[in-house]
């Protein structure tokens, strides 16, 4: 049964979501239920809690993501709303053995928040997500609803299957992750003829914090001469602002550097994870293009390909936003190629309209169209960096 298209719950989704749940509650002992867990998990198995409707908790899914909130804390709300997150599914299919598969789409791998969790135990704290919707200023304007259900106290799962004394205990297994992504990417890259280096699978936070970093690196690992201690210091302050360890940024520099003094050959830099987009306008896009595009701003001054770098961002799902692109490509030449089409970057960043940008630009040579791939564990940023040649007087 498919449903909840562009990753948004639907009539088709909640119903399937009611199918998953009444052949769950016919399980006895005897059985055992199979469960694949992947990205998208949330939206394609809602069951609100009653009185909550399917269209009130779509409306909270979508402002709490226009209002750039993580997926931790979109997770957090949807599975205290919800009849099958936060074990609600292995809950109704006690007492029979519940097995998992996962394919995690969130940074760190947390079991519960993966899909919100169905098959994974946890305590619903009302005070907590209370705290998250005044965070991004929805406290006042949620439905009544959904206020009335945040004020259930209790024993969450206290009227479901209670007869065997069993826990609900599912068993968890993450068979597929974004490290495990950029594993085989750099594995690929070094095939191919790269050096591969790996950042991180945890990059996250705004995307103009994002792109920053990675046009740091960028200048860093391209600079013919010593770079100014400038650059590391401010790729040091903004790591762990977007998710990168310390330690992790200065080994990677320490490859890089040493990359550039050595005359090594091209150097693949892989990172991943899932940086948010505070949406500010009305175009089509995604958290992909919006970075590949703002990368590209970063990226100006620097030589173009093949002496230049070239960055490309992409969903591992084959899809980004509401759009049939999976991410772009772009470098150093993005500005100047698109002020010579007539393209205003900065009006197209202020109205997140990326997708008809890179759409428009240069016959859609930029975009990253792949099709869709059946999995997600979140995304993949490439950073491709030239080899320096080196100077011999």
């Amino acid at each position: 049964m498919e449903g909840a298209k562009h990753n948004l719950p639907d009539e088709d989704s909640q119903k399937a979501a009611e199918e998953i749940k009444q052949l769950t509650s016919e399980l006895s002992e005897k059985d055992l239920l199979l469960v694949l867990i992947s990205g998208g998990g949330s939206a394609l198995l809602p069951a609100p809690i009653p009185p909550i409707s399917l269209h009130e908790k779509l409306d909270v899914t979508r402002r709490f993501a226009a209002a750039g909130a993580t997926i931790q804390e979109l997770n957090k709300v949807r599975r205290a709303l919800s009849l099958l997150k936060g074990g609600g599914l292995a809950h109704h299919a006690h007492p029979a053995q519940v097995v998992s598969l996962i394919l995690s789409d969130v940074i760190g791998d947390p079991l519960d928040l993966i899909a919100s969790g169905p098959t994974v135990t946890c305590e619903v704290w009302p005070e907590e997500v209370l705290s998250i919707l005044d965070r991004y200023k929805l406290l006042n304007s949620m439905p009544a609803s959904v206020m009335k259900v945040l004020a259930k106290q209790g024993p969450r799962w206290k009227d479901i299957k209670e007869d065997s004394g069993s826990t609900g205990e599912a068993l968890n297994v993450v068979i597929g992750s974004n490290i495990i992504a950029l594993t085989c990417a750099g594995r690929r890259a070094q095939e191919l003829g790269f050096r591969s280096v790996v950042l991180s699978p945890g990059v996250c936070g705004d995307v103009r914090l994002v792109s920053r970093l990675y046009g740091l690196l960028a200048r860093f690992a391209c600079s013919r001469e010593e770079p100014s201690p400038e650059i590391a210091a401010e790729v040091l302050r903004l790591g762990p602002e977007v998710g990168v360890e310390s330690w992790d940024l200065c080994r990677t520099m320490q490859v890089l550097g040493e990359g550039r003094n050595e005359g090594w050959g091209a150097t693949c830099l892989l990172a991943g994870g899932e940086p948010t987009v505070e949406l500010t306008g009305k175009g089509r896009g995604g958290r992909n293009q919006e970075l590949a595009l703002r990368v590209g701003m970063e990226l100006r001054g620097l030589e173009l390909p093949p002496q230049g770098p070239v960055f490309l961002s992409g969903g591992t799902d084959g899809q980004d936003g509401p759009t049939e692109a999976a991410g772009a490509v772009t470098d150093g030449g993005l500005y100047d190629e698109a002020q010579a089409q007539g393209l205003d970057i900065n009006s197209v960043l202020s109205d997140n309209d990326s997708y008809t940008f890179f759409s428009r630009l240069s016959a859609a040579q930029r975009l990253l169209v792949p099709g869709l791939t059946c999995t997600n564990v979140m995304d993949v940023h490439v950073l491709l960096i030239p080899a320096i040649p080196i100077e011999i007087s």
